[in-house]
């Protein structure tokens, strides 16, 4: 089609009509799209006008395809019910999207529902690398993914997966912050409700840290109380029906530490009055003024975009030595929490 030529109305124009309308090959528009080899600055500079002109758009797709990259990242998340995840995932968008990449999200809390692994789906789907949110059980098909393309763990340190980069928030020095508050309010019967996996035992450290160094038992008050609401309910009001209750709670996270809160209002205890109460992660529901609970700031948002950061430099140095990197944690003091009575 020469410069004269009108191009068929409603067809979109192609790499072909670019090269024609510049006067060059179609190789060489593929040169300047992608950015590689010696392009004269005339011949660039034409064939920025006719892409222009044009009105021009590269196929994502047919330019993925010739990188051999899909430039789609999986991203499984542990339980989609959770909202401690929304800040990180947040955070992994933004750096995955300012490099091109889209994230393609599941929920492994669904995969025995519908038959179907999650890791299985994704790469299926020929995603470029993985990025696994929150804990999860270890399987064949996680270590099976880790030989075939790039994985990094945001937010947990399970599964473990030899080589594979991590991103977490120091839990810790966020439970032994969290502790340490509750100590200078004058509390001394204090319960920690905690949760699973390595994540767990990190904050139950955390804890114990802080107890001991105060010269305190930590394990009078200490129950094992899972992720959830429900649970934390269930074991919230049982600590807190027995003689010689605590007078404070440390929750796992947030969901937790509703749980707690509903056991607290049921048994006729007000917080932060009869009871303080501090929870995990920051969510928006720690945050909601009625509830005005104080919670621990894992920085999700930076640990997401970290973990983006991490995958994007995977997939041009899959050969990487591991990284492991900690986001500090920050307790966020809301009206949940005060001195004993």
């Amino acid at each position: 089609m020469s410069e004269g030529e009108a191009r068929p109305a409603g067809r979109a124009p192609t790499i072909r009509d670019v090269a024609e309308r510049a006067g060059v090959s179609k190789s060489l528009v593929s040169s300047v799209l992608q950015g590689k080899g010696r392009v004269s600055d005339a011949s660039r500079d034409a064939i920025q006008r006719a892409i222009a002109d044009l009105g021009y758009r590269p196929n994502s797709r047919a330019r993925a395809l010739s990188r051999q990259r899909s430039d789609t990242v999986g991203v499984i998340v542990n339980d989609l019910s959770n909202p401690w995840f929304i800040d990180l995932l947040a955070g992994l968008a933004a750096t995955l999207h300012s490099s091109g990449l889209s994230p393609l999200l599941t929920d492994r809390a669904t995969d025995h529902r519908i038959g179907v692994s999650s890791i299985t789906k994704l790469l299926g789907q020929d995603v470029d690398g993985l990025v696994l949110v929150g804990t999860m059980p270890d399987d064949a098909a996680i270590q099976q993914a880790a030989g075939q393309l790039p994985i990094v763990l945001a937010g947990t340190r399970d599964p473990k997966v030899p080589g594979t980069d991590i991103v977490v928030n120091d839990d810790r020095a966020g439970a032994r912050a969290a502790t340490e508050h509750l100590l200078r309010l004058g509390h001394t019967r204090i319960g920690h409700l905690s949760g699973p996996d390595e994540i767990g035992a990190l904050r139950l450290a955390g804890f114990q840290d802080a107890m001991r160094a105060a010269g305190l038992d930590p394990e009078t008050y200490h129950e094992p109380a899972g992720t959830s609401e429900e649970v934390g309910y269930a074991v919230a009001r049982r600590i807190l029906t027995a003689p010689d209750r605590p007078t404070a709670l440390l929750a796992f996270n947030d969901m937790t530490a509703i749980g707690a809160l509903s056991a607290a209002y049921d048994i006729g205890l007000s917080v932060p009055t009869d009871l303080s109460l501090i929870g995990y992660d920051n969510t928006f529901v720690a945050k909601i003024r009625h509830l005005s609970l104080t919670s621990v700031d894992n920085g999700s948002f930076a640990v997401g975009a970290q973990a983006g950061r991490f995958l994007i430099e995977r997939l041009t140095a899959p050969t990487l030595p591991q990284r492991i990197h900690q986001v500090p944690a920050e307790l966020q003091v809301r009206g949940s929490t005060s001195t004993p009575r």
